[in-house]
């Protein structure tokens, strides 16, 4: 057996290599940053040079009263988890039955549907505000939960984004399941679904950050304190604690960390959606 030979790294790759670090570092240096300050007394937050590693910590104090104090965020994010998921199973659901409608069964003016549900997207959302607004406040869905929800489970780009992974879903596997007597659902449900599994995950995983970043929409539609989502307990927080910035930073940390984990959880699957991406095509 002939002795493997390892390839020399090139300087260019080590360069590009030290320069991405770089970069890396520089982008996560405002998070550490905001991470440290969570942690420190209000009068360690601005010392300079920077304390990396608090000297003195007071983390509990900080996030107990983030949490527990005046602007619980135990109740807001409650209400952001019910509407952020919610949302997004509803979102997934919907998108990936009208993906597989548009690809998978043959309609007249299918394509001209798709395009004129396409041509939708370009219209920016602040211009249906107002429309929207008068709606809601008059079928009940205004200063709602279920308002938010509905607002944004139907979604143009989520559509748009499955169908092109479902457009490579060989068809073989529609013909072999419709003679074996399979209905259009059961065939969605059991055969073409599970071949697009990473795709959908990672529509969920935008989904679910799209939703639990939205800021306008609970601003417009959201009147009573009890329903507030974490954007805008954001908000009410800072004009309460305006002058403190290690209790700001203790709750900006919290605002992030259920994206962080939602994130790691789901990593391999947006790797994967991405690559069948390139593949498909």
């Amino acid at each position: 057996m002939e002795p493997t030979v390892k390839e020399p790294i090139s300087v260019s790759k080590i360069i590009s290599t030290l320069l991405l670090l770089a970069i890396s570092v520089l982008f996560l240096m405002p998070f550490v940053w905001m991470l440290s300050a969570s942690f420190k007394l209000e009068t360690d937050v601005f010392k300079y040079p920077i304390e990396w590693i608090p000297s003195k910590w007071n983390a509990i104090a900080n996030y107990k009263e983030v949490w527990f104090g005046d602007a619980p965020f135990l109740r807001y994010y409650w209400n952001s988890i019910v509407v952020a998921v919610t949302t997004t199973i509803i979102s997934c659901v919907v998108s990936a039955l009208a993906a597989y409608g548009f690809t998978k069964i043959d309609f007249k003016a299918g394509n001209w549907l798709f395009m004129i549900v396409l041509a939708t997207y370009m219209v920016p959302g602040q211009a249906i505000l107002v429309p929207q607004f008068i709606l809601y406040r008059n079928i009940g869905l205004f200063d709602s939960h279920l308002g938010l929800i509905l607002i944004n489970c139907f979604s143009v780009l989520g559509t748009f984004m499955l169908r092109q992974f479902f457009m490579g879903v060989n068809n073989e596997y529609i013909e072999s399941g419709k003679i074996d007597g399979a209905s259009h659902a059961r065939i969605f449900w059991q055969i073409a679904l599970p071949l697009v599994r990473p795709s959908v995950a990672t529509y969920a995983i935008l989904r679910f950050i799209w939703t639990w970043n939205d800021y306008q929409n609970p601003l417009i539609f959201i009147r009573t304190d009890r329903l507030y989502t974490i954007q805008l307990a954001m908000q009410k927080f800072a004009s309460l604690n305006g002058e403190f910035y290690s209790l700001i930073m203790a709750a900006a940390v919290s605002a992030i960390l259920p994206l962080l984990i939602i994130f790691i959880i789901g990593q391999k699957n947006v790797i994967e959606g991405i690559a069948l991406g390139g593949v498909k095509g």
